[in-house]
């Protein structure tokens, strides 16, 4: 066990520890230790990665993790990195996604082992959240902290600095309700070890404190850095919004897509987050990207690290292929879900399916009715140039025509012009 911290380190995933004895406690034998996903939506995202990824390496070096969903603490949302209060759940909107999240949790985690020897267990603080009396509450909880110190915080401090804003009874008690949390899983399990990014600090060091008040005991916290791209924006959201880890809401090819696209700068960190490669194995590909940041090798093993994790092998490499597809004859192949993933950003055209009875549509009529080009002279000039492509398959012949047979699943003709232009047409 004495290698973790040390990887841990390597990896960069050491922001703040409250004790340095946490490394010895360590590598003396198997510690229980837990971190948090609040169910604001039926899906966890990739800004959760770093959480799920530091878990199984602490549960494969063989320690017992415990995978805390906020069932309880979701009805009134950390006030952590938000500018304004959230909006509250219902009951049945917070079972719902947690039960969703349980289901993403099992990929990362062993549960089938017996939690006594190493497996994981999954709890939810709703089981004594809600039951609990508010005088009970307010008595073995409240009385051990003062307005004072939670005042100072951080995440409550940023909002009461902000003109206007403020904060709730209801999110500022969010902390008081974490500590107890620990103090609970401390009790049930033996929990000693919290585990959390770095804007979790604050609510961590309450927990700390009152299991150390109410059990005379000692239990440690220990941060891991915020996840950022090389812009310094928060990880994990793009124009579109959140990445997410269920396949309906963030296919297996976005979510490759989103790591491919990882810059230079950011991707050697993300290789240390998010994969369970090897100290060499990520140092070469820091070589690699050095010398030859055309080849874009680390992002492409990145993607199919993280998405292997996620979704499976066998969707790895359908990512793969779907994005060698999109320059190859391999387009005429897919279906129809991950045809409009992968041409997603292209323009398109509906026309109507009737168009194709008879002989078909001559290819150049479609692309001046697609705009690829704009008139009818150019794009015969083009087809006899070798510049258009039908389902990426070369056309020289001007008067080619498309024909039902060109149809991918179903319904679709992908027009290429040179070699990127893309145009995806639709026939109802």
């Amino acid at each position: 066990m004495g290698a973790l911290f040390e990887d841990l380190r390597f990896r960069g995933l050491i922001h703040q520890v409250t004790d340095p004895a946490v490394e010895r406690r360590l590598e003396e034998g198997s510690v229980t230790l837990y971190t948090g996903f609040d169910p604001t939506a039926d899906s966890l995202h990739v800004g959760h990665l770093l959480q799920l990824c530091t878990l199984r390496r602490f549960q494969l070096a063989g320690h017992r993790p415990i995978a805390l969903a906020g069932g309880g603490t979701g009805f009134v949302g950390d006030p952590g990195g938000k500018s304004e209060e959230r909006n509250l759940l219902s009951a049945d909107e917070l079972a719902a996604n947690v039960g969703a999240i349980r289901g993403q949790l099992t990929r990362f985690l062993d549960f089938e082992t017996v939690p006594g020897d190493g497996g994981a267990i999954l709890a939810d603080n709703a089981e004594w959240l809600a039951p609990m009396p508010l005088f009970d509450f307010l008595r073995d909880v409240g009385k051990h902290f003062t307005v004072n110190q939670m005042v100072a915080k951080e995440s409550v401090r940023a909002r009461l600095e902000r003109d206007g804003q403020g904060i709730s009874y209801t999110e500022f008690s969010y902390m008081l309700l974490q500590a107890l949390d620990f103090l609970h899983l401390f009790d049930t399990f033996g929990c000693r070890l919290q585990l959390g990014g770095s804007d979790q600090w604050g609510n961590i060091t309450m927990g700390i404190d009152l299991v150390r008040k109410v059990r005379q005991a000692e239990v440690w916290g220990l941060t891991s850095p915020l996840v950022v791209k090389a812009d310094g924006t928060k990880f994990g959201k793009t124009e579109r919004g959140a990445v997410w880890l269920d396949r309906a809401r963030t296919s297996p090819y976005r979510l490759s897509q989103f790591f491919v696209q990882s810059e230079d700068a950011v991707v050697g960190a993300y290789l240390r987050y998010f994969t369970f490669l090897s100290a060499e194995e990520i140092e070469a590909l820091d070589r690699e990207t050095a010398e030859h940041p055309e080849r874009r090798s680390a992002q492409r093993v990145l993607a199919r690290q993280v998405v292997t994790l996620v979704h499976g092998e066998d969707e790895a490499l359908r990512a793969e292929r779907a994005a060698a597809a999109l320059f190859g004859e391999e387009i005429a192949g897919l279906d129809e879900g991950t045809l409009l993933d992968v041409l997603d950003d292209a323009p398109s055209t509906t026309m109507p399916r009737s168009s194709l009875d008879g002989k078909g549509v001559p290819l150049v009529e479609l692309l001046v009715a697609t705009g690829l080009l704009p008139s009818r002279g150019r794009a015969r000039t083009t087809v006899e140039q070798g510049g258009a492509y039908v389902n990426n398959r070369r056309a020289r012949d001007p008067d080619h025509l498309v024909v039902r047979d060109d149809l991918v699943a179903g319904r679709y003709v992908v027009l290429r012009r040179g070699k990127r232009d893309h145009h995806l047409v639709r026939f109802e």
